[in-house]
C-alpha cells in the first residue's frame, strides 16, 4: 500500500455500530462493564479511548511501526521517553534542537541526575566521541530546528547499537512522508503532531512510534500512569489531518523549494538554510534518507543585524509572525526570542544560531503570493 492510500485508510475502520466512515469522537471518560474486569477493551479514557486507539494505529502504519502512542503535546511525548532513564544515565543530543526539548532536558531531567551532552550531530565523529559507558539514549532531530542541519540516521543507529543505547528521532520537520526513521535503525520516532501531522494549527498533540513490544509496554505504562494523554476531540482532528498529509506535504515541498531559491538569489540575503541545496551541509545524506526536502527554511539578511530581522518580520503580511510551524498557512519566526529563547544566548551562538536568523514555515498558499510578500518585506 502506497503512502497516500495509507494516510487515508491505514489503521482506521468504519464505526462497527453505525458504519460511520469517519472515526467517531468517543467523548466519554468511562465505560460500562458486564462484570468487574469484564469489558470490551475499554475501561477508562486515560488508559484507552477508541478515538485515540485508531489514531495510534494510523500513526504506527504511516511510520512502518507496530505501536503508536499519542500524547497531549510533543513535550509530553518527550517527557515519556526520558522517563525510561535512571539517575546517572547519559544522553547525547544535537546542539541545534528545539528550545523546549533543551529546556526539558536541562531544567527538569538534569536535576534528577541525568547528564546531557549537546554535540554537533551532523558530524558523526562528535557523537562517537561523546559516548561513554553510561550513554543510554541518543536524541536526533533531523533536519534540526532551526538551522536545518541534517543528521545521518543510519550512522547514528550504528553508534547507538555499539553503545547499547536507544536511538530516538524527532521527525517533526519531516513527517513519515519525507523520511521513516524506524526503517533506518531508530528505536523510537517522536512527533509534535501539532505541526504537519495535524496540519491546520487547531490542536496540540504529540506521539511516539516504536516496533519493539517491550519498549511499547514500558512507554504505555508511563503514558497511562503519568496521564499525559490527549482528549478524543484532538485525536479526531489529527486523524482528519493525516488524511491529507501527503497532498499537503507535496505542496509544502514544492513551495519550499521555490521560496528557498528566491531567497538564495536575493541580493539582500546573506545565507539560506535549506537541505535541498547541494552546498547545504550533509545534503548528500538528506538526499539519501529523505524523499524531498520540506517546507522549513531559515535565512539571515546581509549585515547580520537583529534589528533588520525584526523589521522584516514586522513587515510580513502573509507570513504571519507566530510560534509553531507546519500548518497550511505560512508562518515566520525569530528563534532567538521565540522558539529558542530558553537556550542561553552563548549556547545558541556556539551552535551557530544567530540573533538575526529568521525561520519560515512555508505553507500551501499560491507561491507567487508568498514570494511577493518576501519581496516587499525584505525590500
Amino acid at each position: 500500500m502506497k503512502f497516500g492510500t495509507k494516510a487515508i485508510h491505514a489503521g482506521v475502520h468504519p464505526d462497527p455500530e453505525t458504519g460511520a466512515i469517519m472515526t467517531p469522537i468517543y467523548q466519554t471518560s468511562t465505560y460500562v462493564q458486564r462484570s468487574p474486569g469484564d469489558h470490551k477493551g475499554f475501561e477508562y479514557s486515560r488508559t484507552h479511548n477508541p478515538t485515540r486507539t485508531q489514531l495510534q494505529d494510523a500513526l504506527a502504519a504511516l511510520d512502518g511501526g507496530k505501536h503508536g502512542l499519542a500524547f497531549a503535546s510533543g513535550m509530553a511525548a518527550i517527557d515519556c521517553i526520558v522517563k525510561l532513564l535512571q539517575p546517572g544515565d547519559e544522553v547525547i543530543s544535537t546542539n541545534d534542537l528545539y528550545g523546549g526539548s533543551y529546556r526539558l532536558f536541562t531544567k527538569v531531567y538534569a536535576t534528577y541526575g541525568i547528564k546531557f551532552h549537546f554535540v554537533p550531530m551532523h558530524d558523526m565523529a562528535a557523537v562517537e566521541a561523546a559516548v561513554t559507558e553510561r550513554t543510554k539514549l541518543i536524541w536526533v532531530e533531523t533536519p534540526t530546528n532551526p538551522l536545518l542541519n541534517v543528521i545521518d540516521i543510519a550512522a547514528a543507529s550504528a553508534v547507538a547499537k555499539k553503545a547499547g543505547a536507544l536511538l530516538v528521532v524527532d521527525n517533526t520537520f519531516s513527517t513519515p512522508y519525507l523520511q521513516t526513521p524506524l526503517e533506518l535503525g531508530a528505536d523510537m520516532v517522536m512527533y509534535s503532531l501539532t505541526k504537519y501531522m495535524g496540519g491546520h494549527s487547531d490542536t496540540v498533540m504529540g506521539a511516539v512510534v516504536v516496533n519493539d513490544d517491550e519498549l511499547h509496554q514500558r512507554l504505555s505504562f508511563y503514558q497511562n500512569a503519568c496521564g499525559g494523554t490527549p482528549g478524543p476531540q484532538d485525536c479526531f482532528l489529527v486523524l482528519r489531518g493525516l488524511k491529507t498529509l501527503h497532498v499537503r506535504m507535496q505542496r509544502h515541498c514544492e513551495n519550499g523549494r521555490k521560496v528557498a531559491e528566491y531567497l538564495k538569489a536575493h541580493p539582500k540575503v546573506e545565507k539560506v538554510y535549506w537541505p535541498g541545496f547541494q552546498d547545504h551541509p550533509n545534503h548528500a545524506v538528506a538526499a539519501k534518507q529523505m524523499r524531498d526536502f520540506g517546507g522549513m527554511i531559515s535565512f539571515v539578511l546581509k549585515g547580520d543585524r537583529k534589528e533588520d530581522a525584526i523589521a522584516c518580520l514586522e513587515k510580513f503580511q502573509l507570513f504571519s509572525l507566530a510560534e509553531s510551524l507546519g500548518g497550511v498557512e505560512s508562518l515566520s519566526g525569530h528563534p532567538a526570542t521565540m522558539t529558542h529563547a530558553s537556550i542561553p544566548a552563548e549556547e545558541r551562538r556556539k551552535a551557530g544560531l544567530s540573533d538575526s536568523l529568521i525561520r519560515l514555515s512555508v505553507g500551501i498558499e499560491d507561491v507567487e503570493d508568498l514570494i511577493d510578500d518576501l519581496k516587499q518585506a525584505i525590500g
